[in-house]
């Protein structure tokens, strides 16, 4: 039991993901069959913001600014002040993220946009450290590269697959 505490928590964003889709098929059991194309879309990408943006970024801010040791070791890098930045970062993003749930199609691309650049960001950056420090620490090198650069895809491909022109304004289409 304790194994799998330890790799749910590990790998959060995964973990999270799963969340997010278990949690968006748990709310369209409540929707009269056959489910409609926007209704799923609507499902996923929601549940995705509030478990992959709010929750995964939330547990990123308390993980790095109340156990910055941990997280820090878990990255495979020596504690740093500048954990605490990206935790206040990843709590912005966190809420970011929640106010996205039922928000607007540009409330959701902003909350998408941002988490995008810094996950990507720091994909590129775990790869530099995989590449010249052969740095293969599970937070640098495991789920987690893996997941810096899918889920922004995920997320930004529900988005785009949720727009429905007709109801956008003129300047957002």
């Amino acid at each position: 039991m304790q194994q799998t505490i330890t790799f749910l928590f590990s790998n959060f964003t995964l973990t999270l993901f799963v969340f997010g889709v278990a949690a968006a098929f748990l709310s369209l059991s409540r929707e009269p069959r056959p489910w409609r194309r926007a209704v799923v879309i609507e499902a996923l990408l929601s549940w995705f913001l509030f478990f992959s943006l709010g929750v995964s970024f939330l547990y990123n801010f308390v993980m790095h600014v109340f156990f910055s040791e941990i997280a820090a070791a878990f990255i495979g890098w020596q504690t740093s002040p500048f954990q605490k930045e990206v935790g206040f970062a990843s709590l912005g993003f966190s809420l970011v993220g929640f106010l996205a749930f039922k928000g607007n199609f540009a409330a959701r691309l902003a909350a998408l946009i941002g988490p995008a650049c810094f996950l990507w960001g720091a994909a590129f950056g775990h790869a530099v450290q995989m590449v010249e420090a052969g740095n293969d620490a599970p937070g640098n090198a495991g789920v987690i590269f893996y997941t810096d650069i899918l889920l922004p895809l995920i997320g930004l491909i529900l988005l785009w697959l949720s727009r429905q022109p007709a109801r956008l304004p003129s300047y957002a289409r």
